[in-house]
């Protein structure tokens, strides 16, 4: 069977959610929302922390309290909402194939928006050496495992990368009893927030040794122990330098990859770099009709920029529908019978130096955009620069910068007039 729909949204997390209530602010009646958790609401649900909405809300909320927000919004407005889905393929006309325990369903829609969220690298990504005992888990996994399901999941604990969840199990864990013995970070600076690093490690007296790595895990039905070794600037393990630790618990918090398999099998662009699709100002990608916003498409620092890309690709969507002109049955493949803007040149966006990316990745001028982006290295007294050729057409200066922290800038439509292409990057001065 196969159900129309003005828009469907995959993912009811805090982009998802947001989206969806925008989209219906927006005019957009007929708004399905497709999750493939028990509940909506995302990662949020498991983070009891507080420090969440202090942009949009003005306050510092836990993630379920932050999540409840939009849900609560989301029932007055009679927003559907199916939980226990799990969507298996887009296709170019914009299909949607979701799989439930009531069977399989496909929708059609006029326009879609992936707010699938991120998932965890885990130790077979990073390919650690050793045995294979229990005791080895996600930060994201221990987090579930403490806050949802009170299962405490060990005495004596390393963690190894320190990003911020991994930062914030830290905290969690020693507040339970555990004794965190250090985190472990191989760069020479630390993957998460300064403010993280503050409340979770230093306020607790754990150690945060940086240029270091895990090079072993020892245990036969459980974590036994691990060797710590320091590295060279390559990465490379320095001899002499190994460390074992004796725990029963070693926690993975080495990064964050978008939840990209629906858009890669899709056929849409991809960036390479940030594991998300390509788009433009719109947020919408190369399949139009298609948008993407949230941890699918780079990943966040902060759930507040979650929800507001969530609110402007909801706001691009239903301009789409409203536009929409397609004839019953025919592809959207090359948009041509399309009122969307899909068809207007665009003018390409790059990282330059310093810049790891940013985005997005394309822009039609004629109206203020918000770019954002990450620094590849930390530095301190150091501009980012806007360059169409040699022309610098903005420049923002930083007392400090951080890969771990996204940078977002606004150009104004008068800044962005007669450029050819786009260039971001460092300039030291």
């Amino acid at each position: 069977m196969l159900i129309n729909k003005d828009l469907i949204i995959i993912g009811a997390g805090p982009a998802g959610l947001a989206a969806a209530i925008e989209a219906v602010k927006r005019g957009i009646r007929d708004v399905l929302v497709l999750e493939r958790e028990p509940v909506a609401g995302g990662i949020l649900n498991q983070c009891i922390h507080d420090g969440f909405g202090l942009i949009r809300f003005d306050e510092a909320l836990t993630g379920p309290e932050y999540a409840k927000r939009f849900t609560d919004e989301a029932a007055e407005m009679g927003i559907e909402i199916i939980t226990d889905v799990m969507v298996q393929e887009i296709s170019r006309d914009k299909e949607v194939t979701a799989i439930s325990p009531g069977g399989i369903t496909i929708y059609r829609a006029k326009a879609v928006i992936l707010a699938m969220g991120c998932r965890e690298r885990t130790r077979g990504a990073i390919g650690i050496p050793g045995t294979r005992p229990a005791g080895v888990f996600t930060a994201g996994v221990a987090q579930n495992l403490v806050n949802i399901r009170n299962v405490m999941i060990g005495r004596n604990i390393v963690i190894l990368g320190s990003g911020d969840i991994g930062l914030i199990m830290a905290r969690r864990l020693t507040l339970e009893g555990a004794n965190v013995l250090a985190v472990i970070e191989k760069l020479p600076y630390s993957s998460g927030l300064q403010r993280n690093i503050t409340q979770c490690l230093e306020d607790y007296g754990i150690p945060l040794l940086l240029s270091h790595t895990v090079t072993r895990v020892e245990g036969r039905e459980r974590v036994t122990a691990v060797t710590v070794s320091k590295v060279d600037e390559k990465g490379n393990t320095l001899r002499g330098t190994s460390e074992k630790y004796k725990c029963d618990t070693l926690i993975l918090s080495v990064g964050l990859i978008p939840e990209n398999e629906i858009a890669l099998n899709s056929g849409m662009d991809m960036d390479n770099t940030t594991g998300g699709a390509r788009v433009d100002e719109k947020l919408e990608t190369s399949i139009p009709g298609v948008f993407a916003c949230g941890n699918v498409l780079q990943v966040h620092d902060l759930a507040d920029h979650v929800s507001s890309e969530g609110e402007l690709a909801a706001v691009s969507a239903a301009d789409y529908i409203k536009n929409y002109c397609h004839k019953a049955g025919e592809s959207s493949d090359t948009g041509e019978n399309c009122l969307c803007s899909g068809n207007d040149r665009k003018i390409p966006v790059t990282a330059g130096s310093g810049i790891r990316y940013v985005l997005p990745q394309a822009i039609r001028p004629g109206q203020a955009i918000t770019f954002s982006m990450r620094v590849t290295v930390p530095g301190r007294e150091k501009s980012v620069l806007f360059k169409s050729g040699e022309k610098v057409i903005k420049k923002r200066k930083y007392t400090a910068l951080n890969p771990a922290e996204m940078l977002r800038i606004e150009l104004s439509s008068k800044e962005l007039e007669n450029i050819s292409g786009l260039e971001v990057c460092i300039d030291g001065n």
